[in-house]
């Protein structure tokens, strides 16, 4: 059933929160068989939920897509816009009798519930108004338009990931179209808009797998063509747990605000679910040539941070320094105040950047590991700097300074001349590098010391140098 010539996917979003990392796995895989496919992805923002919904909760799955490189075919659609389109199909069903009125008040409702209870039965509605004369309705009485579904038999849904699913048609009940108010309902306005996008696959959560069987019976009773279903599992904590906030950061940004880059999370996320063979590293032209959905797993997948952090420290080693340049420019552009990035920063990062790569996991580390080539002047120790640097420290570093202030300023030959120094002096070479290393960068941990001196230059290393020498 997946042999569609030109595939038509969508991910559709409710927006009354964050993009979070279940949907973005949602969207990525829908995105990879639209690309896989040369098909189609479009994005739906089902905001029909007007007391939930909210502006900044669709700039944030916007943002979040955009982000993550998934980017959309044609204009959004939004689902409240098409009210009227909606109506229009349930009264068309009204009209074919596939669909009936149903004046029950919330009273009846209620007491028919409560009956149900009482005898152990499940809660459902007992198509009470089902083959009832709408006469017999008080005038002018408020009723709810309710598809009229199969009473008998099963409904079947073929998923390519579940594989096929039954539902005894007893067990559902009329699922109602429209509200007393006109409103239309999830389950129609999703059968519609998909109708109307021309949608072929319909990928998103086993959470949805029960929606599934209610939205065919509808699917059918308007004679439109059925999509491909396949549901994914759900994400798990690390514990095996249900995901949930106490699982730590889940939106979308909160992982990029937490240093990590969009290709480490399209491979991150792909894997979590789908798998091609042992490969674990799948850069994204690779994921688009061999997506398929076959290869969806059954089961629930796992978040695993330590998986998450070695793949990013390999993407920040393949990413060009230019390009991890911008990353760390918009992080900071992102922070509370926003900072910037001056040229002259950005050319001492970019070339400090295979040191900085070599020892980062998360863009995070990174700019924490190079804050110190961002500024000019004398460094604020941190605690650890400061208790390196006794007199002594700062005694030899002054001489240091004093016999390699000439000649050439580059790593090697300043390595070379701190050797000598420490031989000359009877100190092992780190007994130099250290006081180097607190006085360069104000902490005792950085990239390669002599390094990291060529590339601030010899004018500001002084600086730098003389401002802790004594």
């Amino acid at each position: 059933m997946t042999d569609i010539a030109k595939p038509v996917l969508r991910f559709a979003p409710s927006p009354t929160g964050m993009l979070h990392i279940g949907g973005a796995r949602t969207a990525l895989f829908n995105w990879l068989y639209a690309r896989h496919s040369g098909g189609k992805f479009l994005l739906r923002i089902e905001d029909t939920d007007r007391e939930r919904s909210t502006p900044e909760a669709v700039s944030a799955i916007i943002n979040g897509l955009s982000w993550l490189g998934l980017n959309w075919d044609d204009e959004i659609v939004y689902q409240f816009s098409r009210l009227a389109r909606h109506r229009e199909t349930a009264e068309k069903l009204l009209a074919e009798g596939k669909a009936y009125r149903c004046y029950a008040t919330p009273a009846d409702l209620e007491e028919m519930r409560a009956a149900q209870r009482a005898a152990g039965k499940p809660m459902r509605y007992d198509g009470r108004w089902r083959d009832r004369d709408p006469a017999d309705a008080p005038a002018g009485a408020p009723f709810v338009i309710r598809l009229k579904a199969p009473q008998t038999g099963e409904t079947i849904i073929r998923d390519v990931v579940q594989g096929e699913v039954r539902f005894a048609n007893e067990q559902l009940d009329d699922m109602i179209l429209l509200r007393s108010d006109g409103t239309p309902t999830y389950m129609l306005a999703v059968v519609v808009d998909d109708y109307d996008m021309g949608i072929t696959h319909i990928i998103r959560g086993d959470d949805h797998l029960n929606n599934a069987a209610r939205q065919m019976q509808l699917i059918r009773a308007l004679s439109w063509p059925e999509p491909v279903y396949g549901h994914l599992p759900l994400i798990h904590g690390p514990d095996g747990a249900k995901l949930s906030k106490r699982h730590g950061a889940l939106a979308v940004e909160a992982y990029r605000d937490m240093g990590y880059l969009p290709e480490t999370m399209r491979n991150y996320l792909l894997r979590l679910g789908w798998s091609h063979g042992n490969d674990e590293i799948i850069p994204t032209a690779q994921a688009i040539q061999w997506f398929n959905l076959e290869a969806i797993g059954k089961s629930p997948a796992r978040l695993d941070f330590k998986k998450l952090d070695n793949l990013n420290a390999h993407y920040l080693r393949e990413t060009p320094g230019e390009a991890v340049a911008d990353e760390v420019a918009a992080a900071l552009g992102r922070e509370n105040p926003p900072r910037t990035l001056s040229s002259m920063a950005r050319t001492r990062l970019i070339a400090a950047m295979p040191a900085l790569k070599e020892r980062a996991k998360t863009l995070v580390e990174l700019i924490g590991a190079a804050e110190f080539l961002f500024t000019d002047g004398p460094r604020s120790l941190d605690e650890a700097a400061a208790k390196l640097l006794n007199e002594e420290a700062r005694r030899g570093l002054g001489e240091f300074v004093a016999a390699a202030a000439e000649g050439a300023w580059t790593a090697a030959a300043l390595e070379e001349k701190a050797r000598g120094f420490a031989e000359a002096k009877g100190l092992k070479l780190g007994q130099i590098a250290q006081p180097l290393r607190a006085a360069l960068t104000g902490k005792t941990t950085s990239p390669p010391i002599f390094a990291m001196l060529e590339v601030l230059g010899r004018e500001e290393s002084l600086v730098r140098l003389r401002s802790q020498a004594s």
